[in-house]
């Protein structure tokens, strides 16, 4: 894992409102969280820093799910390829995941359990 990226503070506050809305919402199933702050896409291991434009503004492509096994919110940043090609599909099909969606989280399931053994092994 790298160092968070630069607006890590922006990340900070917001998976905390992401926690408390998902603690709201699902009570004790969700326990923790955790951000994801690699440098490359969970979709598509591209470089990415979030950064993006959603309807011409600036924007952060910070995103979340919960690791239903773990308990555990899991944050992380897309790239812009990625994050466009779920906004379109999510137009077309609202509230259906995508093959995309399924590759992310495989992808942050593996690097949250090898989080989770390295801080074990410290």
């Amino acid at each position: 894992m790298s160092q968070k990226p630069d607006n890590s503070q922006q990340i900070d506050e917001l998976m905390t409102a992401f926690f408390a809305q998902a603690r709201a919402q699902f009570g004790p199933a969700v326990k923790t969280y955790w951000f994801y702050a690699g440098d490359l896409c969970p979709g598509c291991s591209q470089p990415t820093d979030g950064a993006m434009k959603f309807k011409g503004k600036d924007a952060l492509s910070l995103n979340a799910y919960i690791y239903r096994e773990r308990g555990v919110l899991i944050g992380y940043l897309l790239c812009k390829t990625c994050a466009k090609t779920i906004h379109t599909a999510a137009q077309k099909n609202p509230y259906r995941q995508t093959p995309l969606h399924a590759q992310i989280e495989q992808f942050l399931n593996a690097a949250y359990l090898h989080h989770i053994r390295k801080q074990d092994s410290q």
